[in-house]
């Protein structure tokens, strides 16, 4: 009786351990033949957001391969290293692509992708995610509206610090009322940008020209 038991146990672990291993290999299989096309895809996304931010006749280059890392860094919000895409015409630097989060949303943070021009000027800004109120909060993504397109050609020379604020707290940017929160955190976070970028285009420009001097 125990022994019949045991075999039957046996068989059971056996065609688990079966049906496990031809899992996981269908599961690898799958991951294998879809990765490409994902990688693709994201690519494809995101060079559709560059273009929004950054429009192609300022650049030649390939924004995905012409990157720098940058640093956990305050102004940026960044708590984990990020890419600066950098982006060239005729082999000279022509802008910069960065990211940055605002760590005080509303409902949390809100991640801003922040085209900055050469000379300092902002070319375009995006929100990549966010957490806002539907309805109210939400107004910052251009899906909802063109909130966000305020920030196009601002730039620390343009605008004095002090007036890096909405209205209701004494700056130049509108907000809608009732979701002053939401806008105060990303006119901080895209000025903080400006300044990181103002205090390292040098830096940057140059880790980029010496990156592309060794591909």
């Amino acid at each position: 009786m125990q022994e019949t038991i045991f075999k039957h146990a046996i068989k059971t672990a056996i065609t688990l351990v079966a049906f496990a291993f031809v899992g996981t290999a269908m599961l690898a299989y799958v991951f294998d033949i879809t990765r490409a096309p994902i990688e693709a895809s994201e690519k494809e996304a995101r060079l559709a957001l560059f273009k929004e931010i950054l429009p192609e006749s300022t650049y030649d280059n390939d924004l995905l391969k012409d990157t720098v890392e940058i640093a956990p860094n305050e102004q940026l919000g960044n708590r984990q290293p990020t890419l600066a895409n950098i982006a060239k015409l005729n082999n000279k630097t022509a802008g910069v692509i960065l990211e940055a989060i605002a760590h005080d949303g509303y409902s949390g943070d809100i991640k801003l992708l922040i085209a900055i021009r050469a000379d300092g000027s902002i070319s375009g800004v995006r929100v990549l995610a966010h957490k806002e109120t539907p309805g109210l909060g939400d107004y910052i993504d251009i899906a909802r509206g063109n909130w966000i397109k305020l920030f196009n050609d601002e730039s620390v020379n343009k605008t004095a610090a002090t007036q890096w604020k909405v209205k209701k707290d004494g700056g130049k940017f509108d907000y809608m009322v009732g979701a002053t929160i939401t806008p105060r955190a990303v006119v901080k976070a895209v000025f903080k940008a400006l300044q990181f970028y103002d205090a390292n285009k040098t830096t940057l420009f140059a880790v980029a020209k010496v990156e592309s001097k060794g591909q």
